[in-house]
């Protein structure tokens, strides 16, 4: 099986913006005084089909705002989401939830990604790719407004995280601070490869684990995205070991 990582299409004739973001998010954790790093690691995962309105409102308050707050105070909104979010969902400062609200303007593929880190279809394609047997894509209604008569019907799509960066890419793990203990984490090399004993077979679509970032699929979903000559993406192939 053949693996890929998503990429935007930088064809000119894709202008489309979204200005728009989902409605909560877990806040950061305030940062040792040592290191200056966060004692909880940093995700971009995105549940936009996790509707937390039914919380009080002075809960749903506090999940406006992604200010860093002492570590006692983010464990006690994590389990405000933790009943609300799919089993094995990342809960990690960053992580956002609910609909995609905003404004969008522009032309637009029927694969949309505004960033690295963000799947949008049109409600078309979604349909299509379902059809076809892609596993793993869940779409969302979004609230973007449009100042067009032939508004896009955009779906966001909620993506499982799952898999590993080989370890024979990533650079020694550097020294942990003596006072907190925290992993430093790494950059994603240029040239990565995915660990394949850690990759997923009951998806065809995934974020990847240990780099919330980045969009990757199998050679399923790429296949049926030619197929149905969907547009807005280009698919760079990455290797598995």
């Amino acid at each position: 099986m053949k693996f890929y990582e998503l990429q935007r299409d930088p064809s000119p004739r894709y202008t489309g913006n979204l200005n728009a973001s989902h409605k909560w998010v877990l806040p950061g954790v305030e940062s040792c005084p040592v290191c200056d790093l966060q004692s909880e690691a940093h995700t971009m995962a995105q549940y936009p089909c996790v509707d937390l309105s039914a919380l009080p409102p002075e809960d749903q308050e506090k999940l406006l705002d992604a200010w860093p707050v002492p570590h006692e105070e983010f464990n006690r909104r994590r389990e405000l989401v933790r009943p609300l979010a799919p089993p094995g969902a990342v809960l990690q400062p960053g992580a956002t939830f609910g609909p995609l609200q905003g404004t969008g303007l522009g032309y637009f593929g029927q694969l949309i990604m505004q960033n690295f880190c963000s799947l949008c279809m049109r409600r078309e394609a979604l349909e299509r790719l379902q059809a076809a047997g892609v596993r793993g894509l869940q779409g969302c209604s979004t609230q973007v407004r449009f100042r067009t008569k032939h508004a896009p019907d955009l779906r966001d799509i909620q993506l499982e995280s799952h898999g590993r960066i080989h370890p024979g890419c990533l650079p020694p793990e550097e020294p942990r601070c003596p006072t907190c203990n925290v992993d430093k984490g790494f950059v994603l090399p240029e040239r990565y490869w995915l660990d394949a004993a850690s990759l997923p077979e009951h998806v065809d679509i995934f974020r990847l684990g240990e780099s919330s970032g980045t969009i990757i699929a199998n050679e399923r979903l790429v296949d049926a995205v030619h197929r149905l000559e969907l547009d807005g993406v280009v698919f760079k192939e990455v290797e598995a070991r």
